[in-house]
């Protein structure tokens, strides 16, 4: 696998595919966003990888400040910027209540029952997706998009189910975007 990951070096879905790049999603104000697990643009803790990365898929805690007080609802995408395909991959996609300032480690896994959070699905499955980048491919970026919304998501672009619904779907649902922040991580199969 790592002859692989060598092989797909200089192939990268990059910044622009990003949920943070995509017009309606942007927003005039800014989320502060930490983690207690990870600084920004630092190693995310093998926990928080992958289980085929020795991890154990479970997502980490996130904080945040500033959102707007006409906030009805927030929006948070998990992307890996870096995987070898056109477009990021989605991590997780998640609708949280707008009161909700911050989710303990594993609020965002598949079978969580967080008050405030509900779990959609992910490029794979539903819930948090834990880092899992090809060996030998280099380090991989994982972002944390939080998005402070005028309008809750109530149905998916195309009508779907939230439940059902692919991610890129949700996310072309949003509406007004009053604020948004991002922390990012970064993991490596070497």
């Amino acid at each position: 696998m790592a002859v692989l990951g060598r092989l797909l070096k200089n192939r990268r879905a990059g910044e622009a595919g990003l949920a943070w790049n995509t017009p309606n999603l942007a927003g005039p104000e800014t989320l502060r966003v930490t983690s207690a697990d990870f600084e920004h643009e630092a190693t995310l803790p093998v926990a928080h990888a992958g289980k085929r990365s020795g991890g154990q898929n479970t997502s980490p805690a996130l904080s945040w400040t500033g959102t707007p007080a006409r906030a009805t609802q927030l929006l948070l995408v998990v992307e890996d910027l870096d995987v070898p395909l056109p477009k990021p991959f989605v991590h997780g996609v998640f609708l949280l209540d707008a009161a909700v300032t911050e989710v303990a480690r594993g609020a965002l896994d598949e079978n969580s029952a967080t008050a405030g959070v509900r779990v959609l699905r992910s490029g794979k499955g539903r819930g948090y997706l834990g880092a899992d980048p090809i060996k030998g491919h280099g380090p991989h970026r994982y972002a944390f998009q939080l998005f402070a919304l005028a309008q809750p998501i109530t149905a998916s672009a195309g009508g779907a189910d939230l439940e059902s619904a692919k991610p890129r779907a949700v996310l072309d649902a949003a509406g007004e975007v009053l604020a948004r922040g991002r922390i990012d991580g970064l993991y490596e199969n070497p």
